[in-house]
């Protein structure tokens, strides 16, 4: 049986939270706060039947297939509201480990600017479904449109499923990865059965048209009729196959800028969790970078960005788990600045040794506020200030935010766990 809520607020993964008769919280998708609706109460999630009272903030959502999708959650909320709540998923993340401090507004991102995707693939009788998982379950949902995609994935989800097709047994899943280059698409399968010849005639046919420019299936090149490039004149970028990228580009250019002046006006310069390179090269377009990556397919994005990338300075690579094997404070004391940009786990460890050292300028990068606030209260404990926090939007429409923290060093050592206010 339905009960009549009210929608007092959202969650942290951008569900409405609300109270029942009885005083039990429940968590109801696609609602606003504010709003009173009906919903079916299952333990703590509560599906929802009807709204009652709508929100003025409420919108129409921008894709046919929202509340099946287990893509997004928000696409109904108005974007000045939307990303006021992202901001204070931020606000809220540092403040639960007792630091308050301004946040800068959320720095928005439009639609149709993800370039990089992830789709779940099954063969049934009627052949390839290409698609996502739906809302809280394994089954895929094909989709016809997605406005998180650049249009160059947009348009050719028919050529992907083909070229999945050639693969696919019958019952099977795979996954594909397809990152939008100024050079074509870089798609990448795993989980399909080897190619045998007759499959690498017909896959390479797919690259007559030009809209794909390699094709990997589980680590093994199929064809590659140009080399993959993200151009930033006059940085170029090569895309490890399958491998991490900044998923917008409008994103991460804004992240880079945030970075480069937080990095302020001295080198060298220490990238901690590298990658392809994204803020190394950015850098070294002023300093003398080392860049620290664990991946090895990462680090050799990264060589051949170096080779032909104009116009910057000296860049160092070396391969290293930072998690393992943290860069020590010895190591670290010829730097006048260091950027680390770690996985959602954050960079304890490496932010512990960052807490003992000398380097007057750090700057943190994170797709998780919550760690990323763990290791600013590390830092600040050390003796670092922090001096500003911007979230970036880069996953539009879903509970994940970006974040970039700059610190400075005081050695003013706050007490250890109580709240600290930062100007």
């Amino acid at each position: 049986m339905a009960e009549t809520l009210t929608i007092t607020a959202l969650g942290h993964e951008g569900d409405g939270i609300a109270e029942t008769a009885s005083g039990q919280k429940v968590f109801v998708p696609f609602t606003l706060p504010g709003e009173v609706v009906t919903a079916e109460i299952q333990g703590e999630r509560g599906h929802l039947v009807s709204i009652l009272t709508p929100s003025p903030d409420r919108i129409d959502p921008a894709c046919k297939h929202f509340t099946v999708c287990g893509g997004c959650s928000l696409q109904h909320w108005a974007p000045e509201k939307y990303q006021a709540w992202k901001r204070e998923l931020v606000v809220h993340a540092f403040a639960q480990r007792g630091i308050e401090t301004p946040v800068n507004p959320t720095i928005p991102l439009e639609p149709h600017t993800r370039r990089r995707a992830v789709f779940t693939l099954s063969r049934t009788e009627q052949g390839v479904v290409l698609g996502f998982n739906k809302r809280e379950s394994h089954d895929i949902l094909p989709i016809e449109e997605c406005p998180l995609l650049v249009p160059e994935i947009e348009t050719r989800f028919d050529k992907l499923s083909a070229l999945a097709d050639r693969l696919m047994d019958r019952g099977k899943r795979a996954r594909m990865t397809v990152v939008s280059t100024d050079t074509g698409l870089d798609v990448s399968l795993e989980g399909a059965r080897k190619p045998g010849r007759a499959d690498y005639e017909a896959l390479g046919r797919a690259a007559i048209d030009g809209s794909i420019s390699r094709l990997t299936v589980d680590g093994a090149e199929i064809f590659m009729s140009r080399v993959p490039e993200i151009r930033n004149d006059p940085i170029v970028l090569y895309p490890s196959s399958g491998g991490f990228l900044q998923a917008t580009s409008p994103s991460e250019l804004a992240l880079a800028n945030l970075v480069d002046a937080g990095v302020g006006k001295s080198g060298p310069v220490l990238d901690l969790f590298s990658g392809i390179g994204t803020f190394t090269l950015k850098l070294a377009q002023r300093f003398p970078v080392l860049a620290v990556e664990g991946e090895t397919k990462l680090l050799q994005a990264l060589d051949r960005s170096m080779r032909f990338s104009k116009g910057i300075k000296a860049v160092t690579s070396r391969r290293r788990d930072l998690f393992l094997n943290p860069m020590v404070p010895v190591e670290l004391k010829e730097y006048k600045a260091v950027v680390f940009d770690p996985p959602r786990a954050g960079a304890k460890a490496q932010a512990e040794a960052l807490a003992k050292s000398i380097v007057p300028q750090i700057v943190g990068v994170s797709c998780n506020p919550a760690t990323l606030a763990r290791d600013a209260r590390i830092l600040i404990d050390g003796g670092y200030k922090l001096t500003s926090v911007t979230p970036v939007d880069q996953f539009l429409w879903s509970g994940h935010v970006e974040v970039v923290a700059n610190f400075e060093l005081t050695r003013k050592s706050a007490s250890k766990g109580r709240p600290v206010r930062l100007s």
